[in-house]
């Protein structure tokens, strides 16, 4: 299961390069398109990886961020780039997502030191 599983993984930094490059490229309606596959890959990659609480954290805070992504791309593409405050709450999300899981590790360990 495991090199197919890196198949996706792999499969899944396409998706998210395509899409970024149709953001870049000013290519409006490939970009949007695009958003659906990569968050569906990203969905699936967290799904079968929920069992390990890292993986899942670091895999929730990947949707976060094409989430935030994909607002901020929608915003200039077609709502005079008025989407980043979405945005960051997005990717403030994933960032808090990481804290509680960082400062949650921390404080494991330095439990177990004691």
């Amino acid at each position: 299961m495991f090199p197919d599983f890196r198949k996706i993984e792999n499969l899944h930094i396409l998706l998210w390069l395509l899409k970024d490059i149709c953001w870049a490229a000013d290519l409006k309606w490939p970009g949007t398109i695009m958003i659906a596959p990569t968050l569906g890959v990203a969905f699936w990659l967290t799904w079968k990886m929920r069992n390990s609480y890292s993986e899942l954290m670091h895999n929730l805070a990947v949707i976060l961020w094409i989430l935030a992504n994909s607002t901020w791309m929608i915003g200039e593409f077609f709502f005079d780039d008025q989407t980043r405050p979405l945005a960051l709450v997005f990717f403030g999300s994933g960032l808090v997502l990481l804290f509680v899981f960082y400062g949650q590790q921390l404080i494991l360990k330095m439990r177990s030191k004691e």
